[in-house]
């Protein structure tokens, strides 16, 4: 079945956590209702918010995890009073007289029938070619002496999918010392942190001086790298710029022009591998389309393309999917490559440039000369973790989880 352009199954409200002044709180033998001040009421199964319960006999106060048995509670069980306090919801359970408290602030935000979240598209700055004139970059002091500097970078990581950082010390150690301020190295068959020349030591056309189209690393990989940090260490030849394309401005410029394509290249999945060196096939638990989305909002959430690392097609849903996959690759090509979508950059010593795997596209022309990089990859998951924990108050995140 082949996916929307845009699915949402998130309600919009602009609504606060207060109860209704109309209503008053009831329940039965299977569920609580919240009334709300906006109008609408919050159905709660008992069982739901059971193994829910937010006091520390249920959920550690330090760990945050789950205490309480989920097993051990009854399908059948049953509020024996509700009470509608101050700042939030006291249940006392029929069953063995635990006490549980619900914050209403709590109880709106993970409102699941109906939802009342008010559902925000994520913030991104598109951008083409024209952010040369006014690219996101930070210091590297200011990166490494605080978490301020840190919380500040990966907003700008965020929002725009890549930044730079100036004047950081032009030496490996110092280097990985930057990127490690983010998170933990993220290892893979190049290793951890590289140090590497054109030397075809990894077998991959990047360990070479050859042109390198537009693409995203690790689509071979179930779990692609979700930052890259490069940092030129030294050049002695001409040639090497990088190429730089936002892939979520692509696919948006892809969705108005060629919605058909758009659509196909968010079904069909492409098979992909790493297999140069003798010791190694990596190839992804299964394959994945090329626009990947958000199974609940539908937002475009991460980019997968690497034509140079794309395996044998031989698993269509049907045989007219070849011509149609064929025209949507060259459309998305067509739009990667134009000059006003392409961002040219020449890496310096000094100057490192990190970008978001899942969104940006890099690439670099080729070649002459002595050139020696260095660089790492950095998870997803802890990337976004950082991103919060440092732009955002610890308990507003963890009350949504």
């Amino acid at each position: 079945m082949e996916r929307p352009l845009r699915t949402y199954n998130v309600t919009k409200a602009d609504a606060r956590p207060v109860l209704s002044e109309h209503h008053k709180i009831s329940w039965d033998e299977k569920k609580v209702l919240v009334p709300w001040e906006e109008g609408k009421t919050s159905n709660f199964h008992n069982i739901w918010l059971r193994d829910h319960c937010q006091c520390s006999e249920c959920r550690h106060p330090e760990t945050k995890q789950r205490l309480v048995d989920t097993f051990s509670i009854a399908p059948t069980i049953q509020a024996a009073e509700v009470e509608a306090q101050e700042k939030g919801l006291k249940i006392t359970w029929k069953s063995d007289k635990h006490e549980s408290f619900y914050p209403y602030e709590w109880l709106h935000l993970h409102s699941y029938n109906p939802r009342l979240q008010k559902y925000l598209s994520p913030q991104f700055r598109l951008w083409g070619a024209e952010i040369g004139e006014k690219p996101p970059e930070i210091s590297y002091e200011e990166v490494i002496e605080s978490d301020k500097g840190v919380a500040k970078w990966t907003s700008k990581i965020y929002t725009y999918g890549f930044s730079y950082v100036n004047d950081v010390p032009v030496s490996p150690e110092a280097t990985q010392k930057l990127v490690e301020r983010i998170a933990f190295i993220k290892h893979t068959h190049y290793g951890g942190f590289w140090d590497f020349t054109a030397d075809l030591a990894k077998k991959d056309i990047a360990y070479t001086d050859l042109p390198l189209g537009v693409h995203t690393d690790n689509t071979y990989f179930s779990d692609p790298a979700g930052l890259q940090l490069f940092h030129l260490l030294e050049h002695k030849g001409d040639g090497g710029m990088t190429l730089l394309v936002d892939g979520f401005k692509a696919a948006r410029i892809l969705r108005d022009e060629h919605p058909d394509s758009y659509r196909i290249l968010s079904n069909v999945r492409v098979p992909s591998h790493a297999s140069g060196n003798a010791d190694i096939s990596l190839q992804p638990y299964a394959p994945f389309p090329v626009l990947n989305h958000h199974p609940v909002d539908g937002e475009l959430m991460q980019i997968r393309w690497n034509n140079d690392d794309r395996a044998t097609m031989d698993n269509w849903g049907d045989s007219d999917e070849v011509d149609r996959f064929y025209e949507a690759m060259r459309h998305w090509n067509v739009i990667l490559t134009r000059r006003d979508v392409e961002y040219r950059e020449q890496l310096v010593p000094g100057r490192a440039l990190i970008f978001d795997n899942w969104r940006v596209l890099h690439g670099r022309t080729s070649f002459t000369g002595l050139r020696r990089m260095c660089g790492a990859y950095v998870n997803r998951d802890d990337f976004i973790s950082r991103f919060l924990m440092t732009n955002t108050k610890r308990e507003v995140v963890l009350n949504a989880i």
